[in-house]
């Protein structure tokens, strides 16, 4: 768990040497209010940065996470993010996609994966198909966007869901003091490192 518990955001800021990185990795910090005090038992800080394609927009997610010890049940209570995609032509536009972009990263992270048996596919169906539900959303989402007038236009479609998978598996590293490393991180496998 010590590892886990580092500070990511010093780490990052110390070898980052592109500004516009260093920017989105600080003002997460900042608005999440990051730091490394210590945590109670089964919460979890994680944090995340990624340039999408390593030439499009510049994202970080910084998260919290809260498991259930005896189920395994993985909460966000709570998710910042910014992203630099240059100009903003369209602010709202983008903190819905980095938004949407979190939200799907959630649900393929902790939830999704198609079900088999030894002949066929077993989920055929939304209903058999294991997905984020509206019980299971974070309580507050906040995106911040910083602009870069004159910049040219990045894009910003699925430059969340990188760092946001790593920002859950980083938390849920830290609440459980053991790395997991297959998805997706159902409960099953989380309450299987609580209890190892």
């Amino acid at each position: 768990a010590a590892a886990a518990g580092a500070d990511p955001v010093e780490f990052r800021l110390r070898y980052l040497e592109d500004a516009r990185a260093k920017d989105v990795v600080k003002m997460t910090a900042e608005r999440f209010g990051w730091n490394t005090d210590k945590l109670p038992k089964g919460r979890g800080r994680g944090f995340a940065y990624a340039r999408y394609r390593n030439s499009s927009s510049y994202v970080a997610v910084a998260l919290e996470v809260a498991v259930e010890p005896s189920t395994g049940v993985v909460r966000i209570p709570r998710v910042v993010s910014a992203v630099d995609s240059g100009q903003a032509v369209s602010p709202d536009g983008i903190r819905n996609q980095i938004e949407g972009g979190i939200l799907q990263s959630i649900s393929w992270t902790l939830h999704e994966q198609v079900g088999f048996d030894h002949t066929r596919v077993t989920s055929r169906d939304w209903e058999s198909y294991p997905i984020l539900r509206f019980s299971d959303m974070p309580e507050n989402i906040e995106v911040h966007v910083i602009d870069r007038p004159g910049q040219p236009l990045l894009g910003v479609g699925e430059a969340s869901q990188g760092p946001a998978a790593g920002a859950i598996a980083n938390a849920i590293a830290q609440a459980t003091g053991a790395r997991l490393r297959e998805l997706p991180l159902t409960r099953d496998k989380v309450k299987a490192a609580m209890e190892a």
